[in-house]
C-alpha cells in the first residue's frame, strides 16, 4: 500500500490517466487519490449509510473507467470525477426522497444575499464533520441550493470547478450560491439558531 502511494504521488492526474489506459493497475492511483474525499462528499450530499456511499463510489469508478478514454483534458480531472460521483449520488437521492418536501424552502422565494462567504465558511468547513443543526438545515434546502453550498464551502471548489461539476454557467453558480446562503440563513432564523452568518 505504501509503495503504491509513493508511485501514485509521483504522477499528476493526467499522467495517471495516460498510464491507466496503458496499464490498468495505475487506475487504482485515482481511486486512492480521491476515495476519502468522494466518500465524504457522497455522505454529506445524500446522507447515506456507509454501505450505500461505498456502492455509489464503486459504481462511479466503474463509470469513470468506462469513460476514461473520452475524458476531455481541457477539464480538471477532479471536476470531471466529482460530476460523475455527483450524478450517481443525486440519482439515488432523488429515488429516496419521497417525504419532507413541505418543509423545504421554496426555490423561487429566495433572491439575493448579503451574507459574506467567510461567515458561511465558519459554519461549513472543508474536511470536517458538520454539526447536527447545520446538517439538518442543509437537508431542508432544495437540492440545487444544498449542492452548491457543499461544493463551495465543504469541498472548497472555485466557481469554475462547480460550473464543471454541475454543468452550469459560472454566473448561474454565483447566483445560486447567493440564493442558497440566504435560504440557509432564513431556515436558521426560523429555527432560532444563531449562526454567525
Amino acid at each position: 500500500m505504501i509503495v503504491l502511494k509513493e508511485i501514485c504521488d509521483k504522477h499528476s492526474d493526467l499522467e495517471i490517466i495516460q498510464k491507466s489506459l496503458a496499464e490498468v493497475d495505475f487506475f487504482s492511483c485515482l481511486y486512492e487519490r480521491y476515495e476519502a474525499r468522494l466518500l465524504r462528499y457522497i455522505k454529506r450530499l445524500a446522507y447515506l449509510s456507509d454501505e450505500e456511499a461505498e456502492d455509489i463510489l464503486q459504481e462511479s469508478f466503474i463509470s469513470i473507467w468506462k469513460n476514461l478514454r473520452g475524458f476531455d483534458q481541457s477539464l480538471k480531472l477532479s471536476s470531471w470525477i466529482y460530476r460523475i460521483v455527483h450524478n450517481q449520488a443525486v440519482s439515488l437521492l432523488r429515488k429516496k426522497q419521497s417525504h419532507g418536501e413541505k418543509d423545504r424552502v421554496d426555490w423561487n422565494d429566495t433572491i439575493g444575499s448579503d451574507i459574506p462567504d467567510e461567515t458561511v465558511m465558519g459554519l461549513l468547513k472543508e474536511g470536517q464533520d458538520i454539526d447536527h443543526d447545520t446538517h439538518a438545515l442543509l437537508e431542508r434546502l432544495p437540492l440545487p441550493y444544498k449542492e452548491v453550498l457543499m461544493l463551495k464551502f465543504l469541498e472548497a471548489m472555485s466557481y469554475e470547478e462547480i460550473s464543471d461539476v454541475l454543468k452550469l454557467p459560472e454566473g448561474t453558480v454565483a447566483t445560486r450560491i447567493n440564493r442558497a446562503k440566504k435560504a440557509f440563513r432564513q431556515l436558521a432564523d426560523a429555527q432560532h439558531l444563531h449562526f454567525e452568518l
